[in-house]
C-alpha cells in the first residue's frame, strides 16, 4: 500500500464522519439545490470554506482556538443568532402562501445574496469550526508532518463530494417538490432545524 494512502483514507473516513449530518449549512445547500439557484458558485464556496478551515485547523489554529473559551462562547453567541433569524425567515415562508408560491419556481434571490448567506451559514456556525478547525485539525495536527497533506486532502475530498452530491443531487428530488406543499414542509423542517440548533448554542454558551 503507498504510505500516503492510509492518511488519506483516514482524513476521508473522518470528513465523511462529521460532515454527513443534518445542519444550517446543509439545508441551505439542498434548498439551492431543489431551487437550482446559483448551485455551482454555493457548492464551490462551501468545499473552499471547509478546505481553508481545515487546513487552518491542521496547521496549529485548533490548539490555539480551543485554549480561549471566550472566544468560542462568542462564536456561539453569534451562530445562535444567525442560525435563529434564518429560522425565523424559513418560518416564515412555510406559512406564507406567496413565499410558497415564489418558491415553486418564481424568481429567487441574486447571487450575491446567497453567497451572503451560506457564508453566514458557514463562518456564524460554530459547529463548521468543531468539525473542521476543531477536530479534523486535531486529528491531522497529530499525523506525521509529511502525511498531514494527504490527511487533510481525504478530509477536504469527503466535504467536496458531499455538497457536489447536495447540491446536484438535489434535483432528483424535483418531482416532488413541484407541488407547494412540498416546500412548505422543507422550510418547516429548515425552521426547526436551525431554531433548534440555535437554542443549543446559546443555551450551551451560558453554562
Amino acid at each position: 500500500m503507498h504510505p500516503l494512502l492510509a492518511p488519506y483514507l483516514a482524513g476521508l473516513a473522518l470528513g465523511a464522519s462529521l460532515i454527513v449530518a443534518v445542519g444550517a449549512q446543509n439545508t441551505f445547500v439542498l434548498r439551492q439545490g431543489l431551487r437550482r439557484e446559483h448551485v455551482g458558485p454555493i457548492v464551490a464556496l462551501c468545499i473552499a470554506m471547509d478546505a481553508l478551515l481545515m487546513a487552518l485547523g491542521v496547521s496549529g489554529l485548533a490548539a490555539s482556538v480551543g485554549g480561549h473559551p471566550r472566544v468560542l462562547d462568542a462564536l456561539a453567541f453569534a451562530g445562535a443568532a444567525c442560525l435563529l433569524g434564518y429560522g425565523a425567515m424559513a418560518a416564515r415562508r412555510a406559512f406564507s402562501t406567496e413565499a410558497m408560491a415564489v418558491a415553486a419556481g418564481g424568481r429567487g434571490p441574486s447571487l450575491r445574496a446567497a453567497v451572503a448567506q451560506a457564508l453566514a451559514c458557514t463562518l456564524l456556525n460554530p459547529h463548521v469550526y468543531l468539525d473542521t478547525v476543531l477536530l479534523v485539525g486535531a486529528v491531522g495536527a497529530h499525523q506525521p508532518g509529511p502525511l498531514r497533506p494527504a490527511f487533510l486532502a481525504g478530509a477536504v475530498s469527503a466535504s467536496a463530494a458531499w455538497f457536489a452530491a447536495l447540491g446536484y443531487g438535489a434535483r432528483l428530488l424535483a418531482p416532488l417538490f413541484a407541488r407547494p406543499a412540498a416546500w412548505r414542509w422543507l422550510d418547516g423542517a429548515v425552521a426547526v432545524t436551525m431554531g433548534t440548533l440555535g437554542l443549543r448554542l446559546a443555551v450551551s454558551a451560558l453554562h
